[in-house]
């Protein structure tokens, strides 16, 4: 069970990175490059959870998606998908930096269900932290030179 931990400091405010993690608008797959149109569908959101299905060609899941604005955490749980098991995680801790920004630290526990996870898993503990973290480093960055909603 791959199991990976990376840390992204961000100069955007607490607020906005959480944000930009739970927003389930249309424009979730525009904001989150590594989400395609075709895998995106929000199955049910109350105030403070998401029933989300997202993904792109390289594998898909429906995760469930928690958080407590107040702590600056958001838990995501795999329900179901074509890689990974149920229960396969992430987790994201917003800790706001002197500055005004963001320290983010995401340690993420992902479990293969299929020949294609077990795949991509082997590859996690090599390229996925170096990976995962240029991707929302990317994604942040973007959204600081971009309108303050995401």
């Amino acid at each position: 069970m791959p199991t990976i931990h990376f840390e992204v400091t961000s100069a955007l405010p607490p607020a906005r990175v959480l944000n930009a993690l739970i927003d389930f608008s249309d424009q979730r797959p525009i904001v989150w490059p590594n989400i395609d149109h075709a895998h995106f569908r929000v199955h049910g959101q109350g105030p403070d959870w998401a029933d989300v299905t997202e993904g792109n060609a390289l594998a898909w899941e429906r995760n469930r998606y928690e958080w407590n604005a107040a702590a600056g955490e958001v838990a995501v749980r795999a329900l179901e998908s074509d890689a990974w098991a149920p229960g396969s995680r992430w987790q994201y801790k917003l800790l706001p930096t002197p500055t005004g920004g963001t320290r983010i630290e995401v340690p993420a526990v992902r479990t293969p269900r299929t020949l294609r996870g077990r795949l991509i898993a082997i590859s996690l503990p090599i390229f996925g932290r170096r990976v995962l973290k240029s991707d929302l480093e990317r994604v942040l960055e973007r959204l600081g030179r971009g309108p303050s909603t995401p």
